[in-house]
């Protein structure tokens, strides 16, 4: 935040409001005047050191959280949202979005929900074949998709949740490795569920199967022992943790029966990775070795994927880890999981940018790739990718290949091992990436395979570039 005007002027209201306080009233509380709490809430003014003290002092805010909003990820999603050629007379400047995301967030989202329905009826109307067998075209977002932006905006940590897995594993004695063995005890002894472990029965795509009436849990034992672990744990949330998902998912007003199943499952595995690599044991853990993903997995029993997606979630108020992107893309260049708690943000529709390090992970499997990349915005970061391959057992069996990255601003590097022995200082050593061709800003990108929708290019026969055009 440093060098950067804070102006909160829905999240101030929207504080005061909760506290059922006149702005007189809150003006008192702050010691400020109405006159200024009135130009606070309106963003005439940013907050000034004094308020933000009053409101720590006075209220209890966790500053980072209140200042930490979603106005990258929400700018850059109206961004790629306006890019369409719908908008090409009418398409506001980056200050603009800031400016409106900042008066009125619930407007932003509101257009982004609008959006992403007009987006999902031109998907349907483009295959033809199927849209005219509809009696309708049903313009609600798609189910996945409305729980990836559910968790996306919640910057996938939920507090009551974690604490709560947090708390059981502490009561229970998770230390390491011994979740797995910890856990299936617990399901036997609290909730009198038989777990069983069976090997070679059970199709390589199926991790578990509950049958409640019996109240039999079996696993897949073929599967790796994290993913046996996390599928137990899985099952202790949707037991013991029933309810309180239940109020989140009201409170999160799904569109739809299947988006609500999908988050429930997303929520019970929110918890199975919070309980598996507990917060408080799990950040220690994490600077103590300078985050090295791979001795994080070994020392808590975990898997790499699990480990770098639970670095990600370390935003608790108070207590806040390194904020880290994470991504996992499959061959195709395809993003099946994506998250980020710093500035840069992912696209929402397409693949990601091909001069990213994670698509140089699958031309040298089992390394792990450094990269150093800055993006558009001049935000500098340090980024590792890997391969993970997911194999049941035997000949026949599938495989499943997907390259994870991880990335946090180079300000960390001092924190990060994968940071010794690269220049930071050394500006030409960063690779200049973007989010994707659609959107992207950059001008000379040799890699570019189409132009940006909002910019305007021109052809000249005379002379063959690496890309036949030009983007005035």
């Amino acid at each position: 935040m440093e060098g950067r005007k804070l102006f909160a002027g829905a999240r101030l209201r929207n504080l005061r409001q909760a506290e059922k306080l006149t702005q007189r009233q809150f003006a008192e509380r702050l010691g400020i005047s109405t006159s200024y709490v009135n130009q606070l809430e309106n963003n005439q003014r940013p907050l000034s050191a004094g308020v933000i003290l009053a409101l720590v002092d006075g209220f209890g805010v966790d500053i980072a959280s209140f200042a930490s909003d979603d106005g990258d990820r929400v700018v850059n999603d109206l961004h790629e949202a306006l890019s369409d050629p719908i908008f090409a007379d009418r398409r506001p400047s980056r200050q603009e979005l800031k400016i409106a995301i900042s008066n009125t967030p619930d407007f932003a989202h509101a257009f982004l929900t609008l959006q992403r329905a007009y987006q999902a009826a031109k998907d349907r109307m483009a295959s033809l074949d199927d849209a005219l067998q509809q009696e309708h075209i049903d313009a609600a977002p798609l189910p996945y998709e409305e729980v990836r932006d559910f968790f996306n905006y919640a910057n996938n940590y939920i507090d009551w949740l974690d604490r709560g897995a947090e708390a059981l594993a502490e009561e229970i004695g998770v230390d390491g490795g011994n979740h797995l063995k910890l856990g299936a005890e617990r399901l036997r002894r609290v909730h009198g569920m038989a777990v069983v472990f069976e090997r070679g029965t059970m199709s390589p795509d199926v991790f578990r199967i509950f049958d409640p009436e019996n109240k039999r849990l079996v696993v897949n034992a073929d599967a790796p022992r994290a993913t046996q672990s996390f599928q137990i744990w899985q099952q202790i949330a949707l037991a013991e943790e029933k309810d309180a998902i239940e109020r989140i998912l009201d409170d999160a007003r799904f569109r739809t029966g299947e988006a609500r199943a999908i988050a429930r499952i997303g929520l019970a595995n929110f918890f199975a990775g919070s309980a598996m690599l507990p917060y408080g044991a799990f950040l220690s853990a994490a600077r103590e070795l300078r985050h090295d993903i791979e001795l994080l997995a070994d020392r808590f029993g975990a898997s790499l994927e699990q480990v770098a997606h639970r670095l990600s979630t370390l935003q608790r108020p108070g207590s806040r880890g390194v904020p880290f992107f994470f991504l996992r893309v499959d061959r195709a260049g395809t993003i099946t999981k994506r998250h980020s708690a710093t500035r840069l943000q992912f696209a929402r529709f397409g693949g990601a940018c091909p001069l990213w390090g994670v698509h140089q992970a699958f031309e040298r499997p089992e390394e792990t790739v450094r990269q150093l990349a800055e993006t558009p915005d001049g935000e500098r970061y340090i980024c590792i990718a890997r391969t993970i391959t997911k194999r049941g057992v035997g000949f026949r069996a599938p495989i499943r290949r997907y390259a994870i990255a991880l990335g946090c601003s180079v300000n960390h590097a001092p924190d990060m091992v994968y940071a010794d022995g690269l220049n930071i200082d050394q500006a030409g050593d960063y690779d200049l990436i973007g989010s994707s061709c659609r959107i992207c800003e950059r001008t000379n990108c040799p890699q570019r395979s189409v132009p940006p929708i909002h910019a305007q290019i021109s052809v000249d026969a005379r002379v063959r570039r690496v890309v036949p055009f030009e983007i005035s």
